[in-house]
């Protein structure tokens, strides 16, 4: 007659033995062998700690408006200039020419974050100046808060240069952020929010490029106008205006920041624990071993000999 099996169960043993004896050492071996090598593992391999993180924010960005404009003419030394610092201006009242500003932000997804920047230029000219470059620098609010509360005063350069003396110039460029330094992850964070400009200063060498540049490349976070193309036009009548037009977005970044120390053991615990779970399969199997066969001296209890009123006993 054929038989088949029809229900099983495991069998529970309880491997029993003083504190002091060779099975408890074995234990107490087999406990480090488990838990301490994933975790030299883990560290060794450069992935346990997790030391820099990103993510992406749309940054709360507005122009100041504030800016500072230089024009360098073909028929002779002389420099247009424009500023919005009145003590600027009245330090170069000779080359000072008042353009008509005309700057709109934009927020294309109505996320109450502007997204663009348009800012148009009309700067008069007399009928002999050839506008051969351009130079215009221009002035942000720069703010990110999902993490760290980060404020800054940011620019946004434009330079352009031509052998054609031009009637207009026209920008299309995103305004980025660099990073020479991880953000926090929390806290405000207002390092770099000073002015760049002092408004009041009666110096020429306040406003010049070369100063603020100067100042402004010794911080760890900036923005700068990244691919940006420009189009230069020529042929300007007589007394017209010549046009500056730039169009600067104001893209989505992806920000590297130091985790917190919960986003730490976050990471750290995934990375331990998948290399753990092998180890403990491995040493388990050892153990099973080892008390089956009674490698080392336990007493043996079994559910089912019990019943039957019989302790196994090995010594």
């Amino acid at each position: 007659m054929a038989i088949y099996e029809i229900f099983s169960h495991p069998e529970l043993r309880r491997y029993k033995t003083s504190i002091v004896s060779k099975a408890s050492l074995f234990m107490f071996l087999i406990l480090i062998i488990t838990f301490i090598p994933p975790l030299i593992i883990v560290y060794r391999s450069y992935g346990f700690w997790l030391r820099e993180a990103t993510y992406r924010e749309q940054p709360n960005i507005a122009f100041k408006k504030e800016l500072i404009l230089l024009l360098d003419l073909q028929n002779g030394p002389k420099t247009i200039v424009y500023s919005t610092f009145q003590q600027y201006n009245q330090l170069l009242q000779s080359q000072l020419r008042i353009p008509i500003v005309k700057a709109r932000e934009d927020d294309l997804n109505g996320d109450g974050k502007y997204d663009r920047l348009n800012l148009d230029l009309e700067i008069p000219m007399a009928g002999e100046d050839q506008v051969v470059g351009t130079k215009l620098l221009l002035f942000f609010y720069y703010r990110l808060r999902k993490f760290s509360q980060f404020h800054m005063e940011s620019l946004g350069y434009i330079e352009y240069t031509s052998c054609i003396p031009g009637a207009s110039l026209h920008v299309f460029g995103d305004l980025r952020m660099r990073q020479k330094q991880l953000l926090g992850h929390r806290g405000t964070d207002v390092r770099f929010n000073d002015t760049l400009v002092n408004p009041l200063s009666p110096y020429a060498d306040t406003y010049s490029l070369a100063t603020i540049f100067r100042n402004y490349t010794d911080r760890n976070v900036t923005t700068v106008l990244q691919d940006a193309n420009k189009i230069w036009a020529s042929g300007r009548a007589a007394d017209t205006p010549f046009k500056i037009s730039a169009v600067i977005n104001y893209p989505e970044e992806s920000i590297s920041y130091t985790p917190g120390f919960w986003n730490l053991i976050k990471w750290g615990w995934v990375q331990y624990v998948s290399v753990l779970l092998i180890f403990l399969y491995i040493f388990n199997k050892v153990k099973i071993f080892v008390f089956q066969h009674q490698l080392v001296p336990t007493v043996v209890e079994s559910p089912g000999l019990m019943h039957n009123g019989i302790k196994d006993k090995f010594s």
